[in-house]
């Protein structure tokens, strides 16, 4: 089995809406998620994050915390993962999609509610999104 690593960002403006992203490849429906992405070689769960911020939205970011690891299997993909969820500060930078992917759309601070209706590319984070937001 494969196994993938990850980091995202978690990160809300003075509005409390959340930093969020339209992503999917060119050939599927696109959805929403805090930016997320690829551990590269030798390259810590924090740097991956600060970097993944960057490139997708072209916010400069600081690291407040680690709040979450999500770990679990895509049975259809033979794929194990193991993500982890930081809570980012924007220190800089402005929004722009730099992705190498290709994979981002859309950038956009999401109120509470729009959360509640969105497509999510990882539907199981809606909780903890909501928790992060409604506990501040």
């Amino acid at each position: 089995m494969k196994k993938w690593f990850g980091s995202a960002g978690i990160c809300l403006n003075e509005k409390d809406e959340l930093l969020m992203v339209l992503q999917g490849r060119s050939d599927e429906l696109k959805k929403w998620s805090v930016p997320t992405g690829g551990l590269e070689e030798n390259e810590t769960f924090s740097e991956c994050c600060i970097r993944e911020m960057e490139e997708e939205t072209g916010y400069i970011v600081e690291l407040i915390e680690e709040i979450h690891v999500k770990k679990g299997i895509y049975e259809e993909r033979n794929l194990s993962f193991e993500v982890h969820y930081f809570l980012v500060n924007v220190i800089g930078g402005q929004p722009q999609i730099q992705d190498p992917d290709h994979l981002i759309y859309d950038i956009d601070w999401k109120s509470k509610n729009e959360i509640n209706d969105l497509e999510l590319t990882y539907p199981e984070d809606r909780k903890l999104l909501m928790d992060y937001i409604q506990g501040l």
